[in-house]
């Protein structure tokens, strides 16, 4: 099954379809269900069944070593990934709890590459994508977001991390939580 560690928006939805309408109408852009928003702490991939019981053991170790006590977490701005000239992914940001997330980040990193599963290529930057650019059509009025706003998401009380499964289908994925990790 195609597995992921994150933590959800849930509450946030409205808030992010509000920052997603100043793109929305841009060729090439593809919005993310608000009501599927969240920040990927370490994407794992296919797992065999086998291991999800060993995966949860050591997520829950990780998450209890990362020393991370509930927070809230304040989401806002716009991003791109890879760059605002190139732009796959347009997310938005964290403002407050991106320390509480990195931290959350770096633990469970070393654990699931300690089992083998594959190194992140990439800094960890928090963020939660609310789009992709699957053509550069749009790629002005993107651009023009990134440029002239800042947008406010909202604040919401973090207390666990999720292992989730991501089941993908022709109208977007859906999302299973396969185990809930409270701190």
């Amino acid at each position: 099954m195609r597995l992921f560690v994150s933590v959800d928006l849930a509450g946030l939805e409205d808030d992010i379809a509000s920052v997603q309408e100043r793109v929305a109408d841009a060729s090439g852009v593809r919005l993310t269900d608000p009501a599927t928003v969240h920040v990927t702490l370490k994407f794992l991939g296919d797992v065999d069944d086998e291991r999800v019981a060993d995966l949860t053991d050591a997520l829950e170790t990780a998450v209890d070593d990362a020393g991370v006590d509930p927070f809230t977490a304040e989401f806002g701005g716009l991003g791109a990934f890879p760059s605002a000239e190139y732009i796959r992914v347009l997310w938005v940001g964290v403002r407050e709890g991106s320390t509480e997330l990195a931290r959350l980040h770096e633990v469970i990193e070393e654990r699931t590459v300690a089992m083998g599963f594959d190194p992140e290529d990439h800094e960890f930057t928090p963020h939660a994508t609310i789009a992709r650019m699957d053509h550069a059509g749009g790629k002005e009025q993107v651009q023009r977001a990134l440029n002239e706003s800042d947008p406010t998401v909202g604040t919401r009380d973090i207390e666990a991390v999720e292992l989730t499964k991501s089941v993908l289908r022709d109208d977007g994925p859906e999302y299973t939580t396969v185990e809930r990790f409270e701190f």
